[in-house]
């Protein structure tokens, strides 16, 4: 049995199928994922790039879309998949498949490009309490972004140029508009680059940690979502968090779309 999991986020569409598998003496279902696909959507509209994902994922994996039993979306534009059976909060999705990845995991932490949440959930991968910052992406991957640009380093160079300090440089500023204006000036005063990477990423984790905080951190923690990728914040959210390890799957951004598509499979049966 295949279903799939279509992650609908601000930035881009990231697509799992996920084929249950059958181990002789099993005592519980098993899965694997089948195959994963990220699209930028560029000047598609959003239901365009969710079916033109869609049909990529099933291409890649050589799988029809008659031989898929169940579609779920997540994501912030999860109503705009059309063809999905049913849509799912991106915390129900984030918990399932961090609780997937990471049995012991309690506190998931998610983090993409416009959004940033804490997550407290069960044994089960149900989502028992959650808080986020929607409002503003000064706790989100577009505010480092953003910074990254000031300081005229990619993302990567920005994220490895903030391991390289010891400093801590409090950043006042709680928009994107100002804190760039923070950057500049401590540009201006000569500031090492790595240094003020170091204060934007510390920033951004700081705020991720107050929401955090707020559901509890409880258990083993895994962070999801593309900003995994930054090794920077990873150091910085671990340190904010005062916590001896963060999980972090080799893959982040799919995690949510990985949990859509296990609850698709879980609804069949």
């Amino acid at each position: 049995m295949i279903t799939a999991g279509i992650d609908m986020g601000s930035r881009s569409v990231k697509v799992v199928l996920l084929e249950e598998i059958e181990l002789d003496g099993a005592q519980q279902r098993n899965y694997a994922v089948k195959k994963v696909h990220l699209m930028l959507p560029g000047d598609l509209d959003a239901d365009q790039a969710a079916e033109q994902a869609y049909d990529d994922a099933l291409a890649a994996a050589g799988v029809t879309r008659a031989q898929v039993r169940s579609v779920f979306a997540t994501g912030a534009g999860r109503s705009q998949v059309g063809f999905a059976a049913e849509g799912v909060t991106e915390m129900t999705a984030g918990a399932r498949g961090a609780v997937y990845m990471y049995p012991q995991a309690r506190t998931v932490v998610d983090v993409g490009a416009e959004e940033g949440r804490g997550i407290k959930t069960d044994s089960d991968g149900k989502a028992i309490d959650f808080a986020g910052n929607e409002k503003c992406a000064a706790g989100a991957g577009s505010f480092a972004e953003a910074m990254s640009r000031a300081l005229q380093l990619s993302l990567k160079d920005f994220g490895e140029a903030s391991l390289r300090s010891d400093k801590s440089i409090p950043m006042n500023a709680q928009c994107t508009v100002f804190a760039e204006s923070e950057v500049v000036s401590l540009i201006h005063s000569s500031t090492p680059k790595e240094d003020i990477a170091k204060a934007v990423l510390d920033a951004v984790a700081s705020r991720v940690c107050a929401m955090v905080r707020r559901v509890g951190i409880d258990g083993q923690v895994v962070l999801i979502g593309g900003m995994g990728h930054n090794p920077g914040f990873v150091a910085s959210l671990k340190n904010a968090m005062d916590v001896d390890q963060v999980l972090l799957p080799e893959f982040p951004e799919y995690v949510s779309a990985i949990g859509c598509a296990l609850i698709a499979a879980e609804r069949l049966h």
